[in-house]
């Protein structure tokens, strides 16, 4: 039963939603919309239908679905269950579901129906109790069986410490780790981000993210719970959709890739948004020009804040007051955040650049079945060490000025080099790589492949990388450009100085170049 001291995600959300449960949650481009009162019923019959399969508090769901209604009901029916839901990346390819299930041993694996053929092998061997299938359009195993159960469902009453997701990072080992999220990070981020963001009765939201991701599952339709109104959901971002749908939006979050496709086209302009409210952006950083531009064509200025898959949102720019280019704002309410040296940990002066600490009710538990490598990403004094580096201004602001590390991060999604460079030293023909990340005005930053090849003919070319690149690994980990050198620099270690090639090749996708 669902006691008032449970500090399960729904509960909080629940709480929140309108009175009349014919208020509409989400509307499809086709006009076709659930109410509030869909979302319990439908999230209801979900969750009758994972504890009849044997799912308990704890268990965990991994998921790898087309975005649609029925996934977000989904997500909200794994709470429910009291199970950690496990979103997996669309773009992600039978061997990398083979680690992500045999590392997180779900009880359940719900997947597109177009892959469970392929899939099924794969979750039998990763010992997965069973495996349903969503696709795109609501259709499936899933809905066909939950159709008949009763939409009634206690939801699991949960402590602010138990699980509630798990979502998969790349990190500095190569190896994705899993950032468990509790019922506490979720829920105490999305209140905050409800309140800060000044979150109306009437806003709706534009919603065209993937939903697999912390921006599109976590902030965005996490806040319209927290505010019991309606999203204009997209499959993914299209120009055409958009601009047809913002008349009737108030908030629209995004990743800089639809500020600047907005920008290239000519129906951007005062009058097109003089009715918004809010333009967010995250998952990546936003180049101060595109921040200036769209400004100068809109009024508005966007609001930019920082967070990770690890900590949630962190910072953010003020909705009342200065939304400087460039910076990620301050931290938020009950979020401390300090700068410091990476190795010693002690607090740099201000204006210095360090590693960014935080610390906070958003702060993950730690990573899934690795103890000791979480242990390593906190200090004694419970500060969890980013990996980012950055400095805070005279004013407050925080400024993300790279990473300690060399992850790259393009279109929002954290691609780990090593990876990469794994696939490509194994080609034929190729003595060595080195994979970075460099600016680019759609995508934050571009995955690029320096490679030094062996000379004769059985030497590959550019597109010979990709393509293999294409065959192992999701497209978002793909380089963009593969640039061909007779040298790699090297220190005196004989380590590959891969902030020369960043420096080298950072005008690769300048977007004002000839």
């Amino acid at each position: 039963m669902t006691g008032h001291r449970s500090a399960n995600f729904y509960d909080l959300a629940a709480a929140c939603f309108p009175a009349d449960a014919e208020s509409t949650f989400i509307e499809l481009e086709s006009g076709s919309r659930y109410s509030y009162g869909d979302l319990i019923a439908i999230s209801g019959r979900y969750a009758r239908l994972l504890a009849d399969l044997g799912v308990v508090k704890g268990d965990r769901v991994a998921v790898q679905v087309e975005k649609s209604p029925e996934a977000v009901f989904l997500y909200l029916a794994c709470l429910r269950a009291g199970a950690a839901y496990l979103p997996l990346n669309t773009a992600y390819t039978r061997a990398e579901i083979a680690y992500f299930l045999g590392d997180a041993q779900p009880r359940i694996f719900v997947c597109d129906p177009a892959k469970a053929d392929a899939l099924a092998e794969v979750a039998a061997e990763a010992g997965v109790g069973a495996v349903l299938t969503l696709g795109a359009k609501g259709e499936g195993t899933l809905a066909e069986r939950a159709a008949g159960l009763d939409p009634a469902f206690d939801t699991v009453a949960c402590g602010p410490d138990d699980l509630a997701a798990i979502l998969y990072t790349s990190g500095t080992t190569g190896r994705s780790k899993g950032a468990m999220l509790t019922h506490r990070n979720i829920g105490s981020n999305a209140a905050t981000l409800h309140r800060v963001w000044g979150f109306r009765p009437d806003d709706v939201l534009l919603h065209a993210l993937p939903i697999f991701h912390t921006h599109g599952l976590f902030v965005a339709i996490n806040c319209t719970l927290m505010n019991g109104s309606a999203m204009l959901f997209l499959p993914k971002f299209d120009a055409d959709a958009v601009f047809r749908l913002l008349p009737r939006a108030s908030v629209m979050m995004g990743v800089p890739t639809f500020y600047t496709r907005m920008l290239a086209d000519e129906r951007l302009t005062r009058d097109a948004t003089a009715h918004m409210r809010l333009f967010v952006s995250g998952s990546a950083p936003l180049l101060a020009d595109i921040h200036e531009e769209f400004s100068a064509r809109t009024g508005h200025a966007i609001l930019e804040r920082y967070g990770m898959t690890e900590t949630c949102m962190i910072t953010s720019n003020p909705l009342e007051g200065d939304r400087i280019p460039g910076t990620v704002g301050f931290p938020l309410p009950e979020v401390a955040v300090r700068v410091a040296d990476e190795k010693s940990g002690q607090p740099v002066a201000q204006g210095e650049i360090g590693v960014i600490e935080v610390k906070g009710p958003n702060v993950f538990s730690g990573y899934w079945r690795m103890p000791e490598k979480t242990a390593q990403e906190f200090r004694a004094d419970g500060f969890f060490i980013t990996g980012d580096v950055g400095r805070i201004d005279g004013r407050g602001y925080i400024h993300i000025i790279g990473r300690a590390k060399d992850l790259v991060i393009s279109g929002g999604f954290n691609v780990y080099p090593k990876e990469v460079e794994t696939v490509i030293d194994a080609i034929g023909g190729v003595v060595e790589s080195a994979v970075v990340g460099v600016p680019h005005p759609d995508f934050g930053e571009a995955v690029v492949a320096v490679v030094l090849r062996k000379p004769g003919l059985a030497a590959p070319d550019d597109a010979a990388v990709i393509r293999i690149c294409k065959e192992q690994l999701a497209n978002f980990k793909v380089p963009k450009a593969v640039v061909f050198t007779d040298e790699l620099p090297r220190n005196t270690m004989g380590k590959v100085q891969k902030n020369l090639l960043r420096e080298a090749h950072k005008g690769l996708f300048d977007r004002h170049a000839a």
